[in-house]
């Protein structure tokens, strides 16, 4: 098991900022038809281990389907960098090509199947 790190994330142009701990149990990639187009690896983190350093201003919101999962966008950039989890609304889903320095490299990745959940 890794240990619980700190790391710092952004979007393209740096607008949004912000911070996470985890220790990587685990990347997800999801095939529900906007995370299929977004393509993006991501982790999952408590909300307790999010931190939006700066940018708020800069974010844009997208909702879908039963409009519970929060898809945040820079407005700026078009970056999307996390979102609020419909599955876990008390965790975000974190893009980690966000993430400064991070390297997925050897990380087990779980599909899950967002396209099943009406």
């Amino acid at each position: 098991m890794r240990k619980l790190e700190t790391w710092k994330g952004s979007c393209h142009c740096g607008a949004i900022k912000f911070q996470i701990e985890t220790d990587f149990p685990e990347l997800t990639m999801c095939d529900c038809s906007i995370c299929a187009r977004k393509n993006a690896l991501m982790v999952k983190v408590h909300e307790s281990a999010f931190k939006l350093l700066s940018g708020e201003e800069f974010l844009t919101e997208y909702r879908f389907n039963t409009q519970t999962a929060r898809h945040f966008f820079c407005k700026v950039c078009g970056i999307y960098p996390f979102h609020r989890k419909r599955t876990a609304p008390d965790s975000y889903g974190i893009n980690v090509f966000c993430l400064e320095g991070f390297d997925p490299t050897g990380l087990p990745v779980r599909q899950t199947h967002g396209r099943t959940l009406l």
